[in-house]
């Protein structure tokens, strides 16, 4: 049965660009998508599939602190997300690569409201440096 006290919660999550932390941060998601060829082949009624190429996408957001963003313009950078709940069997580190983003944010504040600050991007690798198992 699932010991609840093992579920990870967001709340202890880390972003690090370029080895820098991200305190304003509050939001990470990162997937890769794999591009799937069908092929169809004789003497065989069912489509098989060929791995093709990945596509890594992501979005990390938060507080705006800083002009980092806009200073950094479309360079490359890495990500480093950590999660470290002290309640999990571990703490989980991804190291996100080359990472491009699709557009950065110039403005986008409202008068009396904290300004939050979204950034979509691609990256080129990933690399899992420290997982987390179950004992």
């Amino acid at each position: 049965m699932l010991d609840a006290s093992r579920v990870i919660l967001g709340t202890y999550g880390q972003a690090y660009i370029d080895g820098v932390w991200q305190t304003h941060i509050n939001k990470l998601e990162a997937s890769v998508e794999l591009e799937k060829r069908e092929l169809k082949l004789v003497g065989n009624d069912w489509t098989v599939h060929k791995n093709g190429s990945k596509k890594g996408t992501g979005t990390i957001s938060g507080y705006k602190v800083t002009s980092d963003m806009i200073s950094r313009g479309f360079t490359k950078f890495d990500i480093i997300s950590k999660l470290d709940d002290p309640e999990s069997y571990g703490h989980e580190r991804v190291r996100l690569i080359r990472c491009m983003p699709d557009k950065i944010q110039l403005a986008n504040w409202t008068a009396g409201e904290e300004v939050q600050e979204e950034t979509a991007f691609t990256f080129e690798g990933y690399e899992l440096l420290d997982p987390i198992t179950a004992d």
